[in-house]
């Protein structure tokens, strides 16, 4: 008996050891893919040149003053221009779908007339006078475009049923898979449809907009991108940013730059105590393989959808909140902040009703007010290719970051303390030795082999070497 059970066990333990080989094999090829994959992404595309070191605002129109209307706002761009913003995106501007409208003004995103302005808001008149004085005085300007959908009574509906999906009962259908009942699928197979869009496209350019924040584009194809970039670029140099992070290939020759969206979540996570500084160096790791230098990554803290439906900042980062921002604004990537944002903003704006900013200076406008002027300074912080390598330190603690940016005009040591207590660590400098500047408060630091330094929580040093 102890024989026949010794035997099975034996050849139980070389069945298992077989199987664990092919399993390596697999698992081998299927790196091996995956690498193959990495390796192959390259993006063609050539970003506008005033785009090297921009930071981007993005406007909540109906919620950002008390009319909420273009004229209104328009009174807010000194005090934009003055925080240092580069780049206004506007939420869709356009008319709001009334048939099966949620809430009491409906979503910005049920598009009823891609070819105008929502009246609520003002006219396209009053919008091109927008954008000739933001123009004058410095700005960009984005505006959102929905290409996934429509509102039910979009007159495209009507006119070309034939550009929307249907259900077996020739019926217009929500987008599958979400709770949006207020807009209808478009076909993207529809050649039609390409040709319409474009023309919309075309239409904004000419009348003076730099670009195009493109929400949800997950159902288009990416050659039309490739043909509306063509086409765009032949009217004037424009910035396109898409709503997405999984489909890369968006990347290779339409847009410019897509979203951070799991970079976004870990840091919430890191905020909250649920995941560790050696999750964001293992995100970055990956991040370098993946997305070439050239590309740029939207990085945020808050926009309009993680405000109203997932929390404020201070809800889901609490006292973090500063040093994420120095992160955001320190690391490869290109910043966005959020209307209020800057105004310590600590309220969920509704997203189908009036609910306006309460606007009032403090100790965040400043700090803000700062990091722009400190990304628009130093190259090693600019966007994408234009600006400096990205190197973590050594530090001996696992609560503390530590990364340097390096441009041969421009370099940045950053050091962070992302935990809730007082933090001690000895930071390995390594080859970045020498006389470097405390960019918050100006002293003088030398920066020498090694150092003992001391954090209180959720503190930050920038020291900077021009």
């Amino acid at each position: 008996m102890k024989k026949t059970v010794l035997k099975s066990i034996g050849v139980f333990i070389s069945l298992f050891i077989v199987l664990s080989a092919c399993s390596n094999v697999k698992t081998k090829k299927q790196d091996s893919k995956l690498a193959e994959q990495i390796n192959t992404f390259t993006s063609s595309v050539i970003h506008p040149d005033w785009s090297k070191n921009i930071t981007l605002y993005e406007v909540n129109l109906r919620q950002f003053t008390a009319g909420g209307t273009i004229t209104a706002f328009m009174d807010h761009l000194p005090r934009l221009k003055t925080l240092g913003v580069d780049v206004l995106w506007f939420m869709p501007i356009h008319p709001i779908g009334i048939q099966n409208r949620k809430g009491e003004l409906g979503s910005y995103y049920s598009v009823m007339d891609f070819m105008d302005v929502n009246p609520e808001f003002g006219t396209l008149e009053e919008f091109k006078g927008l954008l000739n004085q933001a123009h004058e005085m410095g700005f960009y300007v984005l505006i959102d475009w929905v290409p996934n959908h429509t509102s039910w009574d979009n007159p495209i509906a009507r006119d070309h049923p034939d550009w929307y999906l249907k259900d077996s009962s020739d019926n217009f259908i929500p987008p599958i898979g979400t709770d949006w009942t207020d807009v209808i699928q478009l076909d993207w197979s529809q050649s039609g449809l390409h040709d319409y869009m474009i023309e919309a496209l075309s239409f904004w350019i000419k009348l003076g907009v730099d670009g195009f924040r493109v929400d949800h584009p997950h159902k288009t194809p990416k050659e039309f991108w490739e043909r509306a970039r063509i086409e765009l670029d032949e009217i004037k140099p424009v910035l396109m940013l898409a709503e997405n992070e999984d489909q890369t290939y968006f990347l290779e020759q339409g847009f410019d730059m897509n979203y951070a969206w799991e970079l976004h979540h870990i840091m919430n996570e890191v905020a909250q105590g649920k995941k560790e500084v050696s999750d964001l160096k293992n995100y970055f790791n990956k991040e370098s393989k993946l997305f070439p230098k050239n590309v740029y990554r939207l990085i945020f803290l808050s926009n309009h959808d993680e405000n109203s439906w997932q929390g404020t900042i201070n809800e889901r980062m609490g006292d973090a909140h500063r040093a994420f921002a120095v992160f955001m604004f320190t690391i490869p990537g290109t910043p966005l902040l959020y209307n209020g944002q800057e105004a310590c903003l600590d309220k969920r704006l509704k997203f189908f009703e009036r609910d306006p900013i309460d606007w009032k200076e403090c100790d965040l406008t400043e700090f803000y007010r700062k990091l722009i002027r400190l990304k628009k300074d130093n190259i090693a912080l600019w966007n994408g290719e234009f600006g400096g390598d990205f190197e973590f330190l050594k530090t001996e603690n696992d609560k503390v970051i530590a990364y340097y940016r390096d441009n041969p005009n421009s370099n940045v040591l950053v050091i962070l303390n992302l935990s809730d207590v007082k933090q001690e660590f000895v930071i390995y400098p390594g080859e970045k030795t020498g006389n470097y500047k405390d960019f918050f408060t100006g002293d003088d630091f030398i920066f020498n082999d090694s150092l003992n330094l001391e954090l209180e929580a959720w503190n930050y040093l920038v020291i900077i070497n021009n």
